[in-house]
């Protein structure tokens, strides 16, 4: 979990967060990468991944580069699992959709925290 997602003793809600990762990141302190909350959708990153608003052949977020393809997204919330592939070569691995895979798994564990928490 980032900085952002909780705090000594107690976790951060969904609203809350959103607010939080939006000043950090009108303030350069937070990357748009890192977030584990999504301000287009309002929801948590996860949970919204797969929708093409997140897909960006410039930046290669969830593209595959050589196929010129949208990667598919797999996740799983039981076992906090994100994938995300090429579903013509099976790759389409880069930096920016490892990232993103990477919020995506600590979105999980952030929302299943603050289940938790309620």
């Amino acid at each position: 979990m980032t900085a952002t997602t909780t705090t000594p003793n107690r976790v951060r809600s969904l609203p809350v967060l959103l607010a939080t990762e939006d000043d950090a990141e009108d303030m350069g302190l937070l990357a748009p990468d890192d977030r584990l909350t999504c301000h287009v959708h309002g929801r948590w990153i996860h949970q919204c991944v797969a929708s093409p608003a997140h897909v960006s052949p410039v930046t290669r977020h969830r593209w595959c580069r050589g196929c010129r393809t949208e990667l598919a997204v797999a996740v799983d919330e039981l076992s906090l699992a994100v994938t995300m592939t090429c579903p013509t070569c099976g790759h389409g691995d880069s930096p920016a959709t490892t990232r993103l895979t990477t919020a995506c798994r600590a979105s999980l564990a952030a929302e299943r925290a603050t289940r938790r928490a309620a």
